[in-house]
């Protein structure tokens, strides 16, 4: 479609095979965006994850999966996968330090001027999760966008169970233990670069450490876009009951005390209050919608 004339005055698909049937230029994208999927033995879930990617709209992505010598069967997936990609997607298979470490690993890996990650479970909500992503970048010109996610069970992937928005999201929240939702955050890679990466001493939670230091402590620049963009599969590291929680709370309190901001696990422990609110009267006081169904992708 190389020259072809869409029907808004002097916009051209001027990408060379183009097979996207896309409506403007902007689809093809100025900047590229790197999405980091870091797995091991997830069989039964990673076919799920690539095929969101791969339906993307946005055509200037990168995709990296750092897979931890899975024997499920995973690396079979990526390769049956890989050619579909064109050149775009890359991925290794060994042995690492655990999750954030497989992380550290993509970030390296990534050459894209802005990268998020895309868990091995978990599937963009919407084919247009990255186009809209890149739009917002471009106009914005900030270091980094997240936006909103939601929540179903494995047996259920259609089905809405929580719907995590970070509507109202602000630096200082961080000393109660918010930050946004973090599959939803895209950022410069300038500023992994800067600030450093995840610290692999935390077992569950340097998510949290890694955007109270670029947020909180160096003000990095952020957007909220209010799209709901990642679909998240219950019973992660994150949201394994209430073991998981009491860790998870630990090591909020020592990543807050390493970094001089106080707080207390009474301060911490009304982020689950709130929780419980957003959950019943989220789309009364906020104003966004809590979907009671999705269709994948």
């Amino acid at each position: 479609t190389e020259g072809k004339r869409f029907p808004f005055p002097d916009q051209y698909c001027n990408r060379r095979n183009c097979r996207q049937n896309c409506f403007t230029q902007e689809r093809h994208g100025t900047m590229k965006i790197t999405i980091i999927t870091v797995s091991y033995n997830s069989a039964e879930t990673i076919r799920d994850t690539i095929e969101s990617v791969l339906r993307q709209t946005y055509a200037d992505i990168e995709y990296v999966v750092i897979d931890g010598a899975s024997t499920d069967g995973s690396t079979d997936i990526l390769r049956e996968y890989e050619p579909k990609f064109g050149g775009r997607m890359r991925w290794v298979s060994e042995p690492d330090g655990g999750l954030y470490d497989a992380m550290n690993k993509g970030i390296a890996m990534a050459n894209g001027e802005y990268l998020g990650f895309l868990n091995s479970d978990d599937f963009y909500t919407s084919s247009r999760s990255i186009e809209v992503i890149a739009q917002e970048l471009e106009r914005t010109g900030v270091d980094a966008v997240y936006g909103d996610i939601h929540f179903v069970r494995p047996s259920d992937p259609k089905r809405c169970v929580r719907y995590y928005s970070s509507k109202l999201f602000h630096r200082r929240w961080i000393r109660f233990g918010f930050i946004p939702a973090h599959p939803s955050f895209y950022c410069k890679k300038s500023v992994y670069e800067k600030f450093g990466g995840f610290d692999t001493q935390y077992r569950i939670a340097a998510d949290f450490d890694c955007l109270t230091r670029f947020i909180f402590l160096n003000r990095i620049s952020t957007h909220y876009i209010p799209m709901d963009f990642v679909t998240m599969r219950t019973g992660g590291a994150s949201t394994a009951g209430i073991e998981s929680r009491m860790k998870i709370m630990r090591e909020h309190l020592s990543i807050l005390k390493s970094h001089g901001i106080y707080s207390n696990s009474f301060v911490l422990s009304l982020r689950y209050l709130y929780k419980i609110f957003e959950k019943y009267f989220g789309r009364m006081v906020f104003g966004y919608k809590t979907p009671v169904s999705v269709t994948k992708f």
